[in-house]
């Protein structure tokens, strides 16, 4: 929810990647969220979250279903990212999952708040996101962020990573709590 602004004020810019997480954890072996997996660090993250979105002044209602099925989300939030609302629409998908407790598979729901992030016909991009090509690409971003080494998000992948040495490690920072870390190491030093 914050990523944008703070990217901002060190003159950085965000590429969003939308991926899925489910199949990673499914491929590691996990059936479900690694965080249902042990009840003490399941409460604490709920807990945790109650107490960030309070210092950030968001609204937070715990999602009876977790995780959510993010799929149609995902699909609408990759066409998002070709047409420049990706950043708008996963905020405002967030906002209504984690903030009011809303459904994250609604089709209903994803369409409304479609419409609050782009004046483009909301069916004709839902089409888009749910044609078999744009089912492939999210398939291979995730296969992709897989490759990486990502576990989890939000995932933070500075763009100095594309000059590395290739034997050197990925530098990554996950979670929120990251968020400073990522921008310092990939903000322009003097």
């Amino acid at each position: 929810m914050r990523i944008e602004a703070e990217a901002e004020n060190h003159n950085i810019m965000v590429n969003w990647k939308p991926f899925l997480l489910g199949p990673i954890f499914r491929q590691h072996g996990f059936q479900n969220s690694p965080f249902n997996s042990f009840p003490r660090k399941r409460d604490y993250m709920w807990r945790d979250m109650e107490r960030c979105c309070a210092a950030l002044g968001l609204a937070f209602t715990r999602p009876e279903i977790f995780p959510g099925n993010g799929l149609y989300a995902a699909r609408l939030a990759l066409i998002g990212a070709e047409h420049g609302w990706v950043a708008n629409f996963t905020k405002a998908v967030f906002e209504a999952y984690f903030g009011h407790g809303a459904d994250l598979s609604d089709v209903d729901m994803l369409k409304s708040v479609l419409s609050t992030v782009t004046t483009d016909d909301v069916e004709m991009l839902w089409d888009g996101a749910m044609s078999s090509g744009n089912k492939e690409r999210l398939r291979q971003q995730t296969e992709h962020a897989d490759a990486l080494g990502i576990f989890g998000a939000p995932t933070f992948i500075p763009s100095t990573q594309g000059i590395r040495d290739e034997e050197a490690p990925l530098e990554m920072f996950w979670g929120n709590d990251r968020l400073e870390a990522a921008l310092a190491f990939e903000a322009p030093h003097p």
